[in-house]
């Protein structure tokens, strides 16, 4: 019922997890949901100088939620130094509401001013200025303080929702201009970059103060300190007053100081405020009226516009913005402020000891795990924010290592609390593994173990904080502190594993028992291995991974690079031998190191299906039990055949080549196949008591490479092809075991894999637009993106290749930028900072113009130092010859990337330059520059770039904006949430959509509870929540929530993610049945544009786009228009889903439609007989749709005929003759609406009037019990079944 939402891959994130623990704990859930929901109240707030207002609160507020919502509100936002008191008491800060004596419906809080300290008058100053600031886009472009970009409200005019009723609905058709702008119409080849950030008529900033900044004279002498005096201000009004200001205990006030003379006695009148803007309100006419209607301007936007997203998301554009004077700027800048100091007492932050804490919160019921995930959720975020700031500092330069005296590479740093270490080989550590390019990968790996540990969260079993940033070309790891461990030597401290790669080993008994209970979700077989006095050690882990117990006495476990097992398709040993069907392909092949290993997504799938092949060979052998016993039946012959060759095959112990195929044939050449699986299954779950099912699974165990005899069961042994790992003699039959399975799952990756996701592609369930959601759809599966090359080769021997030519052009630049990156690494190591524009500015052009001789423009000689003899000690880390970068040349650099396709991807590309490689593979400039800035982190001027002149470069320096990291981290998840969204999912699916409405509305409230109020989770949410209003035809609020999910999508994964691009879409459906038709269309051509920008037009998402502005346009009678949209589509439909599919002749439905419209008829008829054929062939004749069409055929041909004996009636009498009036009729928006629906894939139930006011009721019913915290036992209520759907293909 909702499945149009093929190209989302969130939410089917984890179907593996199953719906079985969400469905069997719904009921212990039901009950807790409750405690959550305790019933909120009303308070009275008093304030100084406002009158009273009410606020409604929630018994688990903290008080200092209070506070900060009198910090947002229009009348108080003014207010940071006070104390909220209920009859004379003051409340504590970090009390929850229901702890409060006497504080119930309807008590009065005073506001009462307290006063100032210097920490306290700092955050003031810093509340003003973020109010002044509250409008202006400058921290979303430099990517700080978590502000990112929105543009919903400049395309709906901010008018959804209550006030788009007002307009007249009558004259709306009218005054609509429709015509979009040039390079949106289908076939335009113009890619603008400008109207990516449209420029919103409120960041016009209302100028409401010249300066404001502290003033010379900080800080105070010690006789004024005992006045009372705090700090100094110095503000020049909008009327060019130069006054100074002093921040005083009892507030703010004028002094008498000017720029060169101190004088701080209180000025006459000093205008003594409480706040500084009632200070600047008295003294400047123009701050009073500007700060007013910028207050007003600030609380109408809607709040997701404002708050913070969790992680800083990077814009790689941005306008060319103005540089102002900023006092908290320039303070933040050099206090270096560590991050977080205003916040906590005793300054930095003890992260290791934060991020540890949280894990330790009890978990037992709902709200304990709910607070539990909300802690851990916030000290991520935190400790990611902060580590990208440390792990910038190091690259700039600007922290001291704590090796200083070693070469620059190897050095350490500890910033904040927190141990950064560089992606370099130090040591010779990594030697046996490939040396740099082995530390390159082991961050990322070792963060992906983090995550998998992270996720099982075993009690007592501890990992570090850890992110991984690039920037400027260093990879640069941060991690927290284990206690103690800086004071003593590694070889004391590590009681679990090996520091030297499994020479010397170590085991620990309570590291083995909680390692243990790791084992099986992960997946990793307990083994021995032998240490360097041939004893054998038991470990459960690879042998790298180290187990330190820090002075806290937790158990920590560290470098977790080696948790899931090796990919033996990118390691070549010496006397094996890969499975026929890896070495067809090309399999071993040398990869750039030798960490290269499985995902866990793979290992995950090809236990599931190991587990199928399991249940199948145990029914077989039960099927073949019952045969022998009653041999009288006829099908024997058949039975023991298969299962013969099926014996056999296992035998040899190939099954995963030919286990796909293998597989379905079984299932259709047995009968009672089923029955027999039901009856394995039982027999799995005994005790396995009987001797006859023992050997049946015994059997089947041994087949599919179980560890246990007894059970299905699968684990792999991480340390099999480690260089330095040796095994007990003992073991080896096992260590032979697990070296076949690794075989075999390296096969299943590129038989199985591979295949699946290209088959998904041509069925369009999946649709990456660009490079990022390519990567996901690769992991989601298990693949690599080193076995990108692999699969575009793949691609290109599929017979359907037509049908997949998006995916390959998509594959093709991921594959180019990603190469371009590996080289602009090292590119970037050998540049200093002061020639760091003109360095990405050269590359880019290199990379990208069409100009041949592209020049480095070196920085000008007055800058460079006459005293460049004496080399400076602490260079950059890195650091070679300075000027090296500049001899690049595109053609070199061309020659490189091919190069580098060969050797890391093992794909063939002829290309010399980059006109080539755009001709040849039909890609577009503007994609390039998107995936190489996003994914190296380059900001870049927003104007439009003349790539093709062969007359001079595209980029000079100064469009070269800034350059931002790219960081890596764990995201912590909300289980609970989680569950009741995929139940809420299950449910809809199942359509009980009532069901699964509140299942979904009840994930909402948990979502922003953990997460806060902006996550990608929360997105999927309200998109899902939005389809069911809509569905259920409540389209306010299904707008509503829609306009939520899109401001959140633009916020958290970016203003052109191809999510947002879907969110977009959904959201001008939802505007146009709720009869907003002009901004519809507007959102229709920014989806349209935002498209174009990031895949270019020939796409098969593109057909949806244009089938809506095609509908929409016809809606509004711009016929022609219309057209070019909906030929288009069918076009990109017939391309992609071939000319014989169901949506090719939807398209040519509509496409008539449009025609009949223009009383075209033979047109009309043309297209419509293209679809009725399409209808008979797929569908027969008697099904309702090729009846519909062979209806419509009916009545074109009538309307043909009737306009013929018109014309003929003109020709035959001129001007007297008496003309039949022809009816050409508007199309009725319902009609145009009925299609949409059927183009978006929205299913909906034929439910009367009176069941649909039934249901709403039933709802709001639903909420207020949920609000009242009662659980009556609501009443039987009957399933609403859902229509059988056509499959819309």
């Amino acid at each position: 019922m909702v499945n149009g939402d093929g190209a989302h891959t969130e939410e089917g994130e984890s179907k593996q997890d199953g719906n079985s623990e969400a469905d069997g704990g719904e009921d212990s859930n039901e009950q807790e949901v409750i405690v959550i929901q305790d019933t909120g109240f009303t308070v009275k707030i008093q304030a100084p100088g406002t009158e009273p207002f009410d606020l409604q609160v929630s018994p688990q507020e903290m008080v200092q939620e209070i506070h900060q919502v009198l910090m947002d509100r229009e009348d108080t936002c003014h207010r940071t130094c006070f104390s909220l008191q209920l009859d004379g008491n003051v409340l504590d800060n970090f009390a929850e509401l229901k702890s409060i004596e006497g504080l119930q419906e309807g008590s009065l809080l005073k506001v009462v001013e307290e006063p100032y300290t210097v920490r306290e008058a700092r955050i003031h100053v810093r509340h003003i200025r973020d109010l002044l600031k509250s409008l202006d886009p400058s921290d979303a472009y430099n990517g700080v303080d978590c502000n990112s970009l929105s543009f919903l409200s400049i395309f709906t005019d901010g008018d959804l929702g209550d006030s788009g009723k007002r307009k007249k609905k009558g004259t709306e058709l009218e005054q609509i201009d429709c015509t979009p702008p040039e390079h949106i119409l289908p076939g335009s080849k113009e890619r603008p970059l400008v109207p990516l950030q449209p420029q919103n008529k409120d960041w016009k900033p209302m100028q409401c103060l010249k300066v404001l900044t502290m003033s010379g004279w900080n800080p105070p002498p010690g006789n004024r300190k005992m006045h009372g005096d705090l700090m100094y201000l110095y503000i020049v009004t909008v009327e060019e007053r130069h006054v100074s200001v002093t921040a005083s205990t009892r507030g703010f006030y004028l002094n008498q100081s000017t720029t060169y003379t101190f004088s701080p006695k209180p000025a006459n009148p000093s205008f003594l405020s409480h706040s500084l803007v009632e200070l600047l309100s008295q003294i400047s006419p123009a701050f009073k009226k500007n700060f007013t209607s910028l207050q007003k301007k600030r609380v109408q936007r809607h709040p997701f516009e404002r708050i913070a997203t969790p992680f800083q998301v990077y814009s790689w554009t941005a306008p060319q913005v103005d540089h102002a004077m900023d006092c908290v700027r320039a303070e933040d800048a050099y206090t270096s402020r560590l991050g977080y100091e205003e916040h906590i007492p005793g300054q930095t932050r003890d992260w290791n000891e934060e991020l540890q804490t949280t894990r330790e919160l009890p978990r037992k019921n709902l709200p304990e795990r709910l607070l539990r995930e909300r802690a851990i959720f916030k000290v991520h975020s935190d400790f990611a924010a902060a580590a990208t700031r440390g792990a910038m500092a190091v690259i700039d330069g600007n922290v001291m290592a704590i090796n200083p005296g070693e070469e620059t590479r190897m050095q350490m740093f500890i910033w904040n609390n927190i141990f950064f270490s560089l992606g370099f080989d130090v040591r010779d550590h990594y030697r046996e593994l490939g040396g740099d390019a082995a530390a390159h990968a082991a961050p990322t790996n070792d963060l992906n173990g983090v995550r998998a540990y992270g996720a099982v969260d075993v009690e007592g079993l501890y990992t570090l904080g850890t992110v991984v940033v690039d920037y400027r070309g260093y990879r640069v790891t941060a991690q927290s502190i284990i206690p103690g461990i800086l004071e003593r030597e590694q070889e004391q401290s590590v009681i679990y594993g090996s520091i030297d790669f499994g020479k010397t080993v170590v085991s620990h008994g309570k590291y083995l028992e909680l390692l243990d209970k790791t084992s099986r979700p992960l997946k990793v077989q307990q083994h021995k291995v032998l240490n360097e006095k041939e004893e054998s050690v038991e470990l459960c882990s690879s042998v790298e991974c180290k187990g330190i117990i820090g002075n806290d006495g937790r158990h920590y476990i560290l470098d977790l690079l080696r948790t899931f097992p090796p990919d033996l398709n990118f390691l070549p040993v010496d006397g094996e031998e890969l499975s026929a069907e890896s070495q067809r392909q090309g399999f071993p092949r040398q990869h750039r190191h030798r960490l290269a290993c499985l995902r866990q997504e793979l290992i995950e799938a090809f236990v599931e299906h190991r587990y199928l092949l399991f249940m199948k060979m145990a029914a077989i052998q039960l099927m073949q039990q019952k045969a022998n016993k009653d041999s009288s039946k006829t099908d024997v012959p058949a039975i023991t055949e298969t299962s013969a060759t099926d014996g056999g095959v296992d035998s040899t112990q190939t099954t995963a080549a030919q286990a796909p195929l293998e597989g379905k044939e079984l299932e259709e050449s047995i009968p009672g196949l089923a029955q027999a699986k039901e009856l394995a299954e039982t027999l799995v779950s005994e005790d396995g008591s009987d001797p006859k099912s023992r050997e049946v699974v015994l059997n089947a165990c041994r087949a599919v490479g179980s560890i246990s005899n007894t059970s299905f069961d699968i684990r792999f042994n991480p340390d099999i092809f480690s260089p330095g790992v040796r095994f007990p003699d003992d073991t080896l039959e096992d260590v032979q075991k697990q070296k076949q399975l690794l075989k075999d799952a390296a096969a299943f990756l590129v038989t199985c894999q591979i295949p699946s996701l290209v088959k998904d592609c041509l069925d369009h369930s999946t649709l990456p637009m660009d490079g990022a959601t390519l990567t996901e759809a690769l992991h989601q599966r298990g693949i690599n993106v080193r076995y990108l090359g692999t699969v575009l080769e793949f691609v290109d021997k599929t017979p359907a290749k037509a049908q997949l030519e998006h995916f390959y052009r998509i594959g093709i630049v991921e594959l180019i930028t990603r190469c371009a990156k590996h080289i602009f690494r090292t590119y970037l190591q050998g540049v200093e900072l002061s020639a760091l524009s003109a360095a990405v500015s050269h590359f880019l052009n290199c990379f990208l113009s069409s100009f041949p001789d592209a020049v480095a423009h070196l920085p000008p000689d007055e800058l460079v130092s006459r005293r460049k003899s004496r080399k400076r000690r602490n260079r950059v880390p890195g650091g070679g010859d300075n000027t090296a970068w500049a001899s690049l040349t595109p053609s070199e650099l061309w020659k490189n990337i091919a190069t580098e396709a060969q050797s890391y991807y093992h794909f063939k590309m002829q290309c010399e330059s980059v006109d080539q490689v755009v001709e040849k593979y039909g890609l577009q400039k503007t994609t390039l520059l998107r995936e190489i800035s996003v994914k190296t982190g380059i900001q870049i001027l927003l104007k439009e770039y003349n790539f093709d002149s062969r007359h001079k470069p595209a980029f000079t320096e100064e469009d070269i904006l800034n350059i931002f990291p790219v960081v890596k981290h764990v995201n912590p998840k909300a289980s609970d949430a989680f569950h009741f969204f995929q139940s809420g999912q299950a449910k809809v699916q199942q359509g009980f959509l009532k069901e699964g409405c509140e299942l979904i509305n009840e994930a909402l409230n948990l979502f922003n509870n953990v997460y806060g109020a902006m996550h990608v989770e929360i997105c999927a949410c309200l998109r899902l929540l939005a389809r069911l209003n809509y569905i259920m035809g409540d389209h306010p609020e299904a707008l509503s929530n829609q306009q939520k999910a899109v401001l959140m999508s633009e916020r958290v994964l970016g203003i052109e993610h191809p999510n947002t691009i879907q969110e977009y879409m959904h959201l001008a459906l939802y505007c146009f049945a709720n009869g907003q038709l002009s901004t519809a269309l507007k959102l229709l051509y920014r989806a349209r544009y935002l498209m174009l920008l990031v895949c270019g037009e020939d796409h098969p998402e593109m057909a949806l786009i244009d089938s809506n502005i095609g509908l929409v346009l016809h809606g509004v009678m711009e016929y022609d228009l219309s057209l070019r949209f909906l030929e288009n589509a069918l076009t990109i439909n017939t391309k992609y889903h071939g000319a014989r599919s169901l949506k090719v002749a939807l398209s040519h439905h509509l496409v008539a439609r449009v025609y009949e419209s223009k009383a075209e008829f033979r047109s009309a008829l043309q297209h419509e007989k293209e679809g009725y054929t399409i209808y008979k062939n797929q569908m027969g004749e008697a099904h309702e749709k090729t009846k519909e069409s062979s209806e419509y055929l009916k009545y074109l041909t009538q309307q043909a005929v009737a306009l013929q004996r018109t014309m003929n009636e003109i020709y035959k009498n001129g001007s007297n003759a008496s003309i039949m009036p022809l009816k050409f009729t508007a199309p009725s928006m319902a009609s145009i609406l009925e299609q949409l629906n059927i183009i978006n894939g929205i299913i909906f139930i034929p439910l009367s009037q009176k069941d649909l006011e039934n249901l709403k009721a039933e709802v709001q019913r639903r909420q207020q019990l949920q609000e009242l915290g009662k659980s009556e036992e609501p009443a039987e209520s009957s399933p609403l079944e859902l229509e059988d759907k056509i499959p819309v293909d």
